[in-house]
């Protein structure tokens, strides 16, 4: 696309380059993989939670729970997400260089070098250590060096990523850079300054402490570096879904986009404060002033609006559509979404997990409201509607066009309909599963702990029913786990198609509305989020080195 026009984006004829496509391939195969492993460790954890099952095999509750975190929360994720950006460069920015495509390919050998690296520590059960991997619990440092790998993985495919975007720039000085681009480079660069943190903190303290170089190790630092990766990690995920409902959603509705204008904007945003709000996950934590604890919780209320942005911008394009369609009266534009189509349902009722899941963000964030749930199965339940039901979800509804798009076949009604179940049996596990975490995390039932009675403790008798239900419902999405899985085969091996299914990218009510030059000003901006974290992170960060913080021995209870 080096003679860009603008309307080469938009035509359903123009595809994802054939030789960037077996490298999304390469990377959803993982995806698929990942979501098998993953899903069974989780149905048997609500099983062991229950008290009506026992691991057998010698296998530990938290080996399997830290096997849960990392194959779902990085590995599943991790190569969705990198498959899925080299997609939606390659189809609107234009294919890879052999460089930029090298590059890809690099990063995913890295990164399949350390998920096995890692998975091998944890099924030796030498790695026990949950996928944040709090010290003091010590993990063989094979498990350390694996994570470091897949992190160092990622880096190497965003550098091919950032490649293909800047040289797009490049070749069109003076040109609007196609929004699907623009997203992936700001979820690139964030991804670039918050792995800062875990890199440093696995590096420099984990593996030297786990080779015995150090005897100690800071836990307040090392717990400070992760979280501060920790929480932009949760937008690493969910960027490229809100990518999914701004650019492609609309177009499958056959309409417009709400504003390109406003979707930049929103995104710049995530890049500004999705990174300096680390500490409000340890606001219970010791070591950390109060001050600067408030500061980050402040920090965090931002990110509130442009994920308010989003959710006004989707439901002004459903509305729309919907009075397209003929709707009349007040909500009558709801009856006439495509409640037929799966890559719609899928998204639509991720993003209606998401209300309750960043209703309950706030509550999490808050200082007073966080003493009460902050070590309950509350958290986890809050974690699984807001990464478990919207990220997930859409990631379905994205494999559901994306894999018929690079393989030349369509989605025929068999994948639709297994789509459609997928939806529904998702939502219908899900919701069973984390209303059960929420509830009984409000009665303070623990998090990260295993099936006990505590001592006959009569409150324990209460969390018995909502554990019977989280099993109740892992059931579920194993099952539909079970479906994704069919619907990604018949996606990939059905009948070719003279036209392959459509890689939907969609044209803006402002498409011909002057460009905001700042929000692609990208000195600006990574100024702008390197002061912001300077402010957020300097002074706690510095009190941990110069404080007599003690060090800490490692510990394996396994």
């Amino acid at each position: 696309m080096s003679n860009y026009t603008g309307e080469e984006i938009f035509s359903s004829k123009t595809k994802v380059d054939k030789r960037d496509g077996k490298l999304v391939l390469a990377n959803m195969a993982w995806v698929a993989f990942a979501l098998i492993i993953g899903g069974t460790a989780g149905l048997l954890q609500t099983l062991v939670r229950s008290g009506q099952f026992e691991l057998p095999f010698g296998i530990g509750y938290y080996q399997l729970l830290t096997l849960h975190g990392v194959v779902l929360a990085l590995v599943m994720t991790f190569f969705f997400i990198m498959g899925f950006q080299i997609a939606a460069l390659s189809r609107t920015a234009g294919a890879f260089s052999n460089t930029e495509r090298r590059l890809g390919w690099i990063g995913f050998a890295v990164m399949t070098a350390g998920t096995l690296m890692s998975a091998t520590m944890i099924a030796l059960n030498e790695a026990s250590v949950l996928y944040t991997f709090y010290a003091p619990l010590q993990a063989h440092v094979i498990h350390y060096i694996g994570l470091a790998l897949v992190i160092i993985g990622t880096w190497i495919s965003v550098a091919g990523q950032l490649m293909r975007y800047f040289r797009w720039k490049k070749e069109n000085k003076g040109h609007k850079s196609p929004l699907l681009s623009y997203m992936t480079a700001i979820n690139n660069v964030m991804w670039i300054v918050c792995t800062i943190g875990v890199a440093a903190t696995v590096l420099f303290q984990f593996i030297p402490w786990s080779l015995g170089w150090v005897d100690t190790i800071n836990i307040t630092l090392s717990r400070t570096l992760f979280w501060y990766f920790g929480h932009p990690l949760v937008y690493f995920w969910l960027l490229p879904a809100y990518m999914v409902w701004y650019v492609v959603i609309p177009k499958v509705l056959g309409g417009r986009g709400f504003s390109d204008n406003l979707a930049r904007l929103a995104f710049v945003l995530f890049l500004f404060f999705s990174i300096p709000v680390g500490i409000h996950h340890q606001l219970v934590d010791p070591g950390i002033d109060a001050f600067w604890k408030g500061l980050q919780v402040v920090l965090t209320f931002m990110v509130i609006v442009p994920s308010l942005m989003t959710a006004f911008s989707m439901f002004a394009v459903f509305e729309t559509y919907g009075r397209s369609q003929g709707a009349k009266g007040l909500l009558d534009w709801f009856k006439k979404l495509p409640w037929t189509d799966a890559r719609f349902v899928l998204v639509f009722i991720g993003m209606l997990f998401f209300i309750p899941g960043g209703l309950g963000g706030i509550i999490n964030a808050s200082g007073q409201m966080n003493q009460v749930i902050h070590n309950t199965i509350w958290v986890v339940g809050h974690f699984h509607i807001t990464v478990g039901a919207p990220v997930i979800l859409t990631y379905f509804a994205a494999m559901l066009f994306l894999l018929p798009h690079i393989t030349g076949r369509k989605i025929d009604k068999i994948a639709n309909r297994l789509g459609l179940f997928l939806a529904y049996t998702w939502a219908f596990g899900m919701g069973i599963m984390s209303f059960a975490m929420h509830w009984a995390g409000l009665r303070g039932a623990p998090r990260r702990s295993q099936y006990s009675e505590y001592g006959g403790a009569e409150i324990a008798n209460e969390w018995i029913t909502y554990q019977v239900m989280q099993a109740v419902g892992g059931s579920f999405l194993l099952i539909a786990i079970i479906i994704a899985i069919l619907m990604f085969l018949k996606l990939i091996t059905g009948p070719k198609a003279d036209q392959a299914e459509e890689f939907p990218v969609a044209r803006f009510m402002d498409q011909d509305a002057p460009l905001l030059k700042w929000v692609e000003n990208w000195r600006l901006l990574i100024i702008i989020t390197i002061f912001l974290i300077l402010i957020a992170y300097t002074v706690p960060i510095t009190q941990m080195f110069t404080e007599n913080i003690p060090g800490a021995k490692g510990f394996k209870l396994w």
